[in-house]
C-alpha cells in the first residue's frame, strides 16, 4: 500500500504544477483541480461503505490501482501528442478520485478484518508510516521529478506507482474472511445505520465535526498554496518540494510514537492536542515569505505533519475500537464523506478567496477556521477523558463516557 500512498502524493504535487506552469492555470483553476478530486465522496461516499461491507476488501485494492494507473497513463501520452488540456486533467482526476474512494474505504476496512482489537493501534501506526514514507517521498521527488522530467512525465511515473501497487497487493496470502450478507440487502437502510452510529455516538460525532471542518479550510489553503509559493514566494518546483519534504518528515516521526503519546497521555488528551496543533501550524503557515521567512513554512508545516498523523492514528483507532465489525465499513464510510467530502467545498472556496482577496488572506483565514475547529473536540467529552473506553454492548455509542477521575 505504500507504493498506492506514493502514487497519491506524487500527483497531488504534480498536477497542479502542471497546471500552473505548462497549462497557465488561474488560481480558481487550480483550485478546481482538487475540487475534482475529492468530489468523488461526495457522490458514492456512503455508497461505498455499504458495499464495502458486503464484500471483501482486497480486490477492491487490486482493481483501483488498476484503475488509476490506466487514467494517470493517458496524462503523458497525450503530452506527447500535444493535446494536453485542463479538461483532461480535470477528467482525470475526477475518476481517479471515485477509484481513491473505493481504495480509501476499504483500505480503512481491512485492518479489522484480519487484527484482534488490541492489535489496532500498532498495525494503523505502521499503516501510517507508509503514509508519511509516501509523503516525503512523494513530496521530495515530487518536486524534483517535475523540475527534471516535466509534470507530465511525473504524473506517468505515477501510473507507474499504482500499477506496481496492484502486484504486491496481488500477492498477498492472508485469509480474509468473506462478510456475512443479509438476506434483503437494503442499501437505504444500511447506509442510515452508518450514519446513526456515528452522530449518537458522544465520541466520533465530535471527532467528526473537528475533522470536517479540519478537511474543508486545509483544502481550502492546499486549493492556493502552490500558487502562493509559485507566484508571490517565488519558489521553482524542486525548491517547492525540498520544503515539503523537510516539513513531511515529522510524520514519520509522528507514526513512530503515537502509540508512545498515547499510553503517556491517553488517547483522548493527545487527540485533543493534536486537534490544536494542526490549527496553529496552517496558522503560522501564512507567516511564509522570502528568505529567512521560509522557515515559517518548515516549521509550520512539519508541526501540521507531526498532529495529523496523530490525529489521524488515534482516531481511526479509536473508531475500529468502538465500531461493530459488520459496521466497520459504513462507519469509516460515513467519517470519510462527511470529512473528505467538505474537502472539494473547501477547494472551491480557497479558489474564490484567493481570487477575491488574495493568497496570503486565504491562508490566514483557513488557519484560523482550522484552530476554532478544534472546539468541536475541547467542549465534547474528550474534555475530561485520558482514555478512551471500550465499547460494551449495543448501546455503548450513545452512553455517555465516565471522565477520569484523580489518582490519590
Amino acid at each position: 500500500m505504500l507504493l498506492s500512498q506514493l502514487g497519491s502524493r506524487l500527483g497531488m504535487m504534480a498536477a497542479p504544477l502542471l497546471a500552473v506552469l505548462t497549462l497557465n492555470a488561474t488560481t480558481l483553476q487550480v483550485s478546481l483541480l482538487r475540487t475534482c478530486e475529492t468530489a468523488a465522496w461526495l457522490l458514492i461516499g456512503l455508497f461505498a461503505g455499504a458495499w464495502v461491507d458486503r464484500i471483501r476488501c482486497l480486490p477492491v485494492l487490486v482493481w483501483t490501482d488498476l484503475g488509476r494507473s490506466l487514467l494517470f497513463g493517458s496524462v503523458p501520452v497525450a503530452a506527447w501528442f500535444g493535446v494536453l488540456s485542463l479538461t483532461q486533467l480535470y477528467v482525470v482526476l475526477a475518476l481517479a478520485g471515485l477509484l481513491t474512494v473505493l481504495f480509501d474505504v476499504a483500505h480503512s476496512a481491512y485492518p479489522p478484518r484480519l487484527l484482534a482489537p488490541d492489535q489496532l493501534l500498532p498495525g494503523n501506526a505502521k499503516l501510517a508510516a507508509n503514509h508519511s514514507v509516501a509523503a516525503v517521498i512523494g513530496a521530495g521527488a515530487g518536486g524534483f521529478l517535475v523540475q527534471w522530467l516535466t509534470a507530465a512525465v511525473t504524473l506517468g511515473l505515477n501510473a507507474v506507482g499504482f500499477g506496481w501497487s496492484a502486484f504486491w497487493l496481488r500477492s498477498i496470502r492472508t485469509a480474509e474472511p468473506r462478510p456475512a450478507v443479509a438476506d434483503k440487502p437494503n442499501l437505504r437502510r444500511e447506509i442510515g445505520e452508518g450514519l446513526s452510529y456515528v452522530f449518537r455516538n458522544l465520541l466520533l460525532r465530535p471527532i467528526a465535526l473537528n475533522t470536517t471542518t479540519t478537511m474543508l479550510f486545509q483544502a481550502a489553503n492546499g486549493a492556493v498554496m502552490v500558487v502562493f509559493l509559485v507566484r508571490e514566494v517565488g519558489l521553482s518546483p524542486s525548491a517547492i518540494g525540498l520544503l515539503s519534504m523537510a516539513g513531511l518528515v515529522g510524520a514519520l516521526a509522528a507514526s513512530w510514537f503515537t502509540e508512545r503519546l498515547s499510553v503517556r497521555f491517553g488517547d483522548a488528551r493527545t487527540l485533543l492536542l493534536s486537534a490544536i496543533g494542526i490549527g496553529v501550524a496552517f496558522t503560522l503557515q501564512a507567516l511564509t515569505g522570502p528568505g529567512w521567512r521560509l522557515t515559517w513554512y518548515v516549521g509550520a508545516t512539519l508541526l501540521a505533519a507531526i498532529c495529523i498523523i496523530v490525529g489521524y492514528i488515534l482516531q481511526i483507532s479509536i473508531r475500529q475500537r468502538l465500531c461493530p465489525a459488520d459496521l466497520q465499513g459504513r462507519v469509516s464510510a460515513t467519517m470519510s464523506f462527511v470529512s473528505w467530502g467538505a474537502a472539494p467545498i473547501g477547494s472551491l472556496l480557497g479558489g474564490v478567496l484567493g481570487t477575491a482577496f488574495g493568497l496570503r488572506p486565504t491562508l490566514w483565514i483557513s488557519g484560523a477556521a482550522i484552530l476554532l475547529g478544534s472546539a468541536f473536540l475541547l467542549f465534547s467529552p474528550f474534555r475530561t477523558l485520558r482514555q478512551v473506553p471500550e465499547a460494551e454492548g449495543a448501546d455503548a455509542p450513545t452512553t455517555q463516557p465516565t471522565p477520569d477521575r484523580p489518582t490519590e
